[in-house]
């Protein structure tokens, strides 16, 4: 016999199609059939792998090889100020592609099927300065596992920002909205410091003895980058070494700003749900596909968007398929739309501005006591977790 249990899943109602506040209410076997469906919808899309993938990640790398060697060459003209735009621009796009497209879908597995050594998950590096290997645990492993779980998720906030209601105030986090600007110029080190968990040292829950290796690993790869960005690409250009850094900096902190932009609007704008560890126990297939649905937010733009997001302007999709080749996500989204469609769960989507500035906003108000801001909304999503007894 199983009992009936019907934990509450707030959604703020940000994209969802609902006209009224009564809540979704999905019994255990729905929440199964909906784990079912998706099952087959990913089993299709693996099967169907082949050499239109295989084409498509080749091509992005020509492309973001090319935008780089132009750059390069031509921050050699820098002195000529279109020109530095232009080196600029095209080393910025390189960055952007080598991090979203490439780096970010490479690392999830998305391509190990092609058995192709330069694009195994296990081995690849990015032109960052995070560790791959680091990444993998705090984005993989961590993220994608306990996705939107309090305390577990450490994407939540990244240990220095509220970004949900249900983490507790305190007067740091009046600072919010400086915290979240410097994240997102300094995002590669942010995200390089992210399996530090710096709240936790500075609290004395985890010790700098633990940490060494992953010092050890900064110190190796972002040494490498800052030596190759700062250092010799400068100084190959001998008097334009001042602007060829210039440049260089400017394409990393383009990168960093976008990337950010892009990740906090899948992630963090209004209507995106937060869960409990007690909420998350025990839990099946179905229901962690429930939580990546309600946890997550799509962008809308052009086919260029989306490849300059990584496609990850399909957050919804990524949590469901992380290790699905990304430029499928865009096939994928209507059926996944219309499955929520049918069991009245709601599917956040939005364009660029419409989400960021969601982001933004939240940044801002949640920088205050509770007492200030208005509360949120009522729940909009039951989900009964236990079988109904019989």
């Amino acid at each position: 016999m199983f009992g009936l249990s019907l934990p509450t899943l707030p959604f703020l109602g940000n994209g969802s199609d609902a006209k009224d506040d009564a809540p979704v209410v999905l019994t255990y076997e729905q929440v199964e059939e909906i784990g079912r469906e998706l099952d087959a919808l990913r089993d299709r899309t693996v099967a169907s792998l082949g050499a239109e993938d295989r084409e498509y990640i080749y091509k992005i790398i020509k492309a973001q090889r090319g935008f780089e060697v132009a750059g390069r060459g031509l921050l050699y003209l820098g002195f000529l100020p279109p020109v530095w735009l232009a080196a600029v621009g095209a080393l910025s796009v390189s960055k952007i592609l080598d991090n979203m497209e490439i780096g970010h879908n490479v690392m999830h597995g998305q391509y190990d099927w092609m058995r192709e050594p330069g694009l195994n998950s296990e081995v690849f590096e990015w032109d960052t300065v995070c560790p791959a290997d680091q990444w993998r645990h705090s984005h993989n492993y961590m993220h994608h596992t306990y996705t939107n779980i309090l305390g577990k998720d450490r994407d939540i906030g990244y240990g220095i920002l509220r970004i949900d209601d249900a983490q507790k105030w305190n007067p740091y986090y009046l600072g919010n909205p400086v915290w979240a600007f410097a994240l997102m110029m300094l995002f590669e080190w942010g995200v390089m410091m992210h399996d530090l968990e710096i709240e936790n040292v500075i609290q004395g829950k985890r010790k700098w003895h633990d940490v060494k290796p992953l010092l050890k690993g900064w110190w190796n790869k972002a040494g490498k980058q800052v030596l190759k960005d700062y250092v010799i690409f400068p100084v190959l250009t001998g008097p334009l070494f001042v602007t060829t850094l210039a440049g260089n900096v400017t394409a990393n902190l383009v990168r960093n700003v976008w990337t950010y932009s892009i990740i906090f609007c899948g992630h963090f704008p209004t209507g995106v749900q937060s869960f409990t560890e007690d909420e998350t126990a025990d839990e099946t297939r179905g229901q962690w596909y429930v939580r990546q649905m309600l946890g997550s937010a799509n962008i809308e733009g052009s086919p260029l968007f989306h490849i300059m997001s990584g496609n990850l302007s399909h957050q919804i999709e990524h949590h469901l398929f992380p290790d699905l080749p990304a430029h499928r996500y865009p096939e994928l989204a209507p059926q996944v739309k219309e499955l929520c469609g049918k069991y009245g769960l709601p599917y956040n989507t939005g364009g660029f501005f419409k989400q960021i500035g969601s982001v933004w906003g939240k940044i801002f108000k949640l920088a205050l006591p509770p007492g200030l801001v208005k509360s949120k909304t009522p729940p909009g999503v039951i989900v009964e977790r236990q079988r109904t007894a019989a």
